[in-house]
């Protein structure tokens, strides 16, 4: 059966947008150093994709840490405002954004992150103006964090297009199971030291964003 026309992109910001994973690791690192607790992979994984607070409280409580997670939270806030102004991009993301925005296609993004540490992100990136919708994790609209659909559900709404006309772009578990509860297409970027395993249930996986075939996409 034939796919309906692709219409609108919503992506997932890190990791798939910007590189600011090491620089989540390296925040949250530097907090635990006072506890004397390690950030492992393993600790990571099951927090990547999901909200502040879903991965703080998580965190908190795996760790047995003597603070709470809004002191882990504000803790953590004070180094990643001074790393996120500095964010590179992820390698070939504004170019891939700028192929479907001449296309037409209709752009979203549908992160995690609190609308504050967004827009530090975003400060030396102005082809994010290229977006229609931004949808963050503390909008109010939003009733479940990843892995639940609601904050793509949201993205394809402001964009006026039904989950089947939607593509999503993400790097996580929990942003992957949050595109297939939408019933979106995904197609998911492995990083390591994720392995193709975790991100399984996307339509495609790539390692690079110039192994995506943008014109079939767009006939199918």
């Amino acid at each position: 059966m034939t796919s309906p026309p692709l219409l609108a992109a919503i992506f997932d910001l890190d990791g798939v947008l910007l590189d600011t994973e090491p620089l989540y690791t390296q925040a949250t690192q530097t907090v635990l150093n006072a506890y004397g607790k390690s950030y492992s992979w393993e600790l990571k994984r099951h927090v990547m994709g999901r909200s502040p607070w879903q991965g703080a409280t998580w965190l908190v409580r795996e760790l047995d840490l003597p603070i709470s997670p809004e002191q882990y939270l504000r803790e953590r806030a004070v180094w990643l405002s001074q790393l996120f102004p500095q964010c590179p991009a992820v390698e070939g993301a504004e170019s891939l954004v700028s192929r479907l925005h001449l296309r037409g296609v209709r752009l979203a993004v549908a992160t995690s992150s609190e609308r504050e540490m967004y827009d530090l992100k975003i400060i030396s990136h102005p082809w994010f103006t290229r977006f229609q919708s931004v949808v963050c994790g503390d909008d109010p609209r939003l009733a479940q964090a990843k892995p639940a659909p609601d904050i793509f559900l949201l993205a394809a709404s402001e964009l006026s297009v039904t989950s089947d006309q939607c593509l999503v772009f993400e790097d996580s578990p929990a942003g992957v199971s949050a595109a297939n509860a939408a019933r979106m297409r995904v197609i998911a970027r492995l990083a390591a030291p994720l392995q193709r395993c975790d991100l399984a249930l996307a339509d495609t996986i790539v390692t690079d964003y110039d192994q995506i075939d943008l014109e079939a996409l767009l006939r199918n």
